[in-house]
């Protein structure tokens, strides 16, 4: 993995691997990538309190990995995940964090 490219870190996203639903986005440092490989759940680096945090490590909806993929530059990754506990992956009580549409926005 190339972390040079966004101050040490790799954006991953996390996938539902059974519904395709995008989860969630967050950030690896490779320890957070190395904990994750070795756990089997989606571990991040927190940009606002500067540390590792397993998703769910509090709520109970851990991110079991079920497959990575690596884009071509070696810089972004996409987890496929089963969401433990109640399935919310969300911390604002949501299953996902993408669910405000945006409003204004003219698609041809």
């Amino acid at each position: 993995m190339d972390f040079t490219k966004l101050d040490g870190l790799i954006p991953a996203v996390v996938q539902d691997d059974a519904t395709g639903d995008v989860l969630m986005v967050g950030f690896m440092n490779p320890e957070a990538w190395d904990v994750t490989l070795r756990t089997g759940y989606v571990t991040f680096f927190s940009r606002t309190r500067n540390k590792l945090w397993t998703k769910g490590e509090t709520s109970g909806n851990k991110l079991a990995v079920r497959d990575i993929l690596i884009d071509c530059d070696n810089d972004t990754v996409l987890v496929k995940a089963t969401c433990l506990g109640d399935g919310v992956a969300c911390h604002t009580g949501e299953r996902t964090c993408f669910y405000t549409r945006a409003e204004g926005v003219t698609i041809p």
